[in-house]
């Protein structure tokens, strides 16, 4: 595969994707796709030498693995489904003031400024009682431009520009219609019926997303970079989506996209829960091969990495500031928020070195807080040696996100190289 078949295939996925459900069900479709065999937790497995597998969890974290069952040095890699955006609360619906608005609520530390003037779809799953008394769930993407924040003029605020702040409470409620007609049960059994769900009883819950419907698309004046919103983290699930899609199935290699990184992973589904650890137990039921598995693997923490803004050159260290198109990043912070260290770090400089691909470094400068990822929390939960590595992005947890055209083609080869 090309960089450009590649990156192509990276804006189809990111706009197929406005939430972690449509995330995980596109990856699960890609795995079938690649001879993957789809498997039931709740049911016993029976694992077949040379098999490739893919399970899911809560329809929203998926993990993909090879099964050479003698070969116990995988290669895993780690990302995450989930992105900062506005959840739909239980009873949304406010009219006032001539106008119909749905109450939402942050979902993890979400660039609030940028989600203003944008033309905004909803998404998500609803579960609801059929006419069998049988509790379903469906996926849910309304795909039109039928919800708006619209900002305050600037006449009526003269300070906008200078000191703007967002109450999450009163300013960033959608405005939906002017009518007063407006039923949220109406519209869910309406968006119900688009997807050909038309026996429905009763409409139980729903776990629903505001995103901006501009697509993907290649930005600058030789399409330098990829604008999107969601590249934290589809971007990073994408290449570990294709980097085990593009190997032998004799190779050792794991895939784990983890929900609800952006609030701290704490879930049956997230980073923190059990997942992995139930699935690896599974593959390996004897405990010292488990663990021989454990300690001759590696861990690849995928993530996006806070590139160097131009404008704003003294939010990093200098020395440590990642460029974008420039390469990988490995991340590293002394106080354990990244789990890098120098034999993880040596082992991912010699894999890219031998294929000639870039590698940037970046350690946050001392005065400033850092972020962390899933990989400090998989290495604490397993004990297995972690890396954690990132694409240089602008705008982090902004509604629209930029990282580089030629940087998660290069960190996909790198996964490639490592034997």
């Amino acid at each position: 595969m090309n960089k450009n078949d590649f990156n192509d295939g990276l804006l189809g996925f990111l706009d197929a994707s406005p939430t972690p459900f449509h995330a995980t069900l596109n990856m699960g479709e890609m795995f079938e796709n690649a001879g993957f065999t789809k498997l039931n937790e709740e049911n016993k497995w029976k694992l077949q030498e040379g098999g490739k597998y893919y399970v899911t969890r809560n329809d929203s974290s998926i993990i993909a693995f090879t099964y050479p069952k003698k070969s116990k040095n995988y290669v895993m890699v780690g990302a995450h489904t989930d992105s900062p955006n506005l959840k739909l609360k239980p009873n949304p619906v406010v009219k006032e003031h001539g106008a119909v608005k749905l109450e939402v609520e942050p979902y993890g530390g979400v660039l609030l400024n940028p989600w203003f003037d944008r033309d905004l779809s909803l998404a998500g799953r609803v579960s609801y009682l059929n006419s069998e008394r049988e509790i379903k769930e469906v996926l849910i993407d309304a795909k039109k431009a039928m919800a708006i924040i619209p900002s305050l003029a600037i006449h009526l605020d003269e300070k906008a520009n200078k000191e703007r702040t967002v109450n999450m409470q009163t300013d960033i409620s959608p405005i939906l219609t002017t009518s007063d007609d407006f039923e949220f049960d109406e519209f869910l059994n309406w968006q119900l019926a688009r997807h050909d769900v038309l026996d429905v009883k009763e409409i139980y819950a729903s776990e629903l997303s505001f995103y901006d419907t501009q697509k993907a698309s290649y930005v600058g004046l030789s399409d330098d970079f990829i604008a999107s919103a969601r590249l934290d983290n589809l971007l990073s699930c994408y290449i570990g989506m294709l980097s085990i899609c593009s190997i032998d199935e004799s190779r050792p290699m794991l895939f784990i996209a983890s929900d609800h990184e952006e609030v701290g992973s704490e879930s049956t589904s997230g980073a923190s829960g059990p997942f992995l650890e139930n699935t690896l137990r599974r593959m390996f039921v004897d405990y010292d091969e488990y663990m021989q598995m454990i300690r001759t693997s590696i861990m690849i923490s995928a993530d996006n990495a806070h590139a160097i803004h131009p404008n704003f050159p003294t939010k990093h260290d200098s020395n440590h500031a990642p460029h974008i198109n420039k390469g990988s990043v490995i991340k590293v912070n002394a106080n354990q928020r990244y789990a890098s260290n120098s034999k993880t770090i040596s082992k991912f400089m010699n894999v890219a070195s031998e294929i000639n691909e870039p590698i940037q470094q970046f350690v946050t400068r001392s005065d400033m807080g850092c972020g962390s990822t899933i990989g400090p929390i998989t290495a604490t939960r397993l004990g297995i040696d972690t890396i954690d590595v990132g694409l240089p992005t602008f705008a982090m947890h902004s509604i629209r996100e930029l990282a580089g055209r030629d940087d998660a083609y290069s960190l996909y080869k790198i996964i490639l190289g490592f034997k």
